[in-house]
């Protein structure tokens, strides 16, 4: 098992897709950055199969610098699973999770590490003016506030992936192995001591973003229901209003035949009203389903993430990751004493 102290000090994890015309100016620029810090780091270069020559760049950036660490994964599983497959393989006493686009820019982590140094185990960039188009920043905020209400808990939808967490949160966030991941909210689940501070958010330096709306869309549907229940408490109350609303009609229909006699309701209403519950019936079966589905998928228990090659040498290192795992549950489980 490789300890702590012999780890790098600082490891900048970064999952890439379809990112060739980018990755030389982001390692350029991250290795000047780090170097304000320390010459003792590491950058873990993810890439997700994106069909393009990131890979093949990869490989000649870490060839000539042993710092950097290239993995593919065997397909394209998804951006927080890239970063998974880096938060398991990182060895530093504190990690830089980014995106590889460069609008998070890589000289803003000497300031997220300094104020880590006051005592924080996270520090998220705050992305206080978003060089992104008005409808993607309209859909972001929409997505977060509804996330934050059906999870139960205020999450900060002026951050992205990009911030610092130290050795002790990554060790926790790589116990959590559930098939739906999304990072900010498993970091955020922790609750270790966390700030922020407002950053310069940069504009794309190539292409445009990959997250379409229909991702954007199955990402938040699948987020809400990895980390809230709450749905499913809400077709309840739906239900329990729309027993509340027919017994309060019928109490209005036996009070109506009392003072005026039988009236012969209207077959439109009829069906207006059959149609109506039963798409609501049929919509809380939905989301049951949904959730039984997830469930089902938890318990193949399948591998979040299959790497398919690295740059480094893979001898020892699935051992060593799992060591630190071991090693891991037996600090949470000396804590949790």
């Amino acid at each position: 098992m490789t300890s702590k102290a012999a780890g790098p000090h600082i490891s900048v994890i970064v999952p890439v897709y379809k990112a060739e015309n980018s990755l030389d100016e982001l390692y350029s620029r991250l290795r000047k950055s780090l170097e304000e810090i320390t010459i003792d780091f590491e950058i873990l270069l993810v890439e997700d199969c994106g069909g393009d020559r990131s890979w093949q760049i990869i490989e000649r950036l870490a060839e000539a610098d042993p710092r950097v660490r290239g993995i593919q994964l065997s397909r394209n599983f998804g951006q927080h699973y890239g970063i998974t497959a880096g938060l398991d393989a990182c060895r530093g006493q504190w990690a830089v999770v980014m995106d590889c686009d460069l609008q998070d820019r890589p000289e803003e982590i000497p300031r997220l590490y300094a104020k880590a140094q006051e005592g924080y185990d996270i520090v998220l960039a705050l992305r206080g003016k978003r060089s992104d188009p008005p409808l993607k920043r309209a859909t972001s905020w929409l997505f977060y506030k509804t996330f934050s209400y059906l999870a139960d808990f205020e999450y900060n939808g002026d951050s992205g992936n990009f911030r610092i967490i130290s050795r002790k949160v990554v060790d926790n966030v790589c116990q959590m192995r559930e098939q739906l991941r999304f990072f900010g909210a498993l970091v955020h689940w922790t609750g270790f001591a966390s700030t922020g501070i407002e950053i310069e958010h940069a504009e794309r330096l190539d292409g445009k973003s990959t997250y379409t709306f229909s991702k954007l869309w199955n990402l938040a549907m699948e987020t809400i229901i990895a980390y809230s229940d709450k749905p499913l408490r809400l077709a309840v109350k739906l239900g329990f209003t729309m027993a509340l609303l027919s017994f309060i009609y019928g109490a209005y229909l036996i009070f109506t035949t009392l003072l005026h006699g039988a009236v012969v309701q209207g077959w439109t209403s009829l069906m207006v009203s059959t149609f109506f519950i039963g798409g609501i019936v049929i919509s809380i079966q939905g989301i049951v389903g949904i959730y039984v589905g997830k469930t089902f998928d938890q318990t193949k228990r399948r591998p979040l993430y299959i790497i398919g090659k690295k740059t480094y040498e893979s001898r020892g290192e699935i051992s060593d990751i799992t060591a630190r795992r071991s090693h891991s549950a037996s600090i949470i489980e000396e804590d949790r004493r």
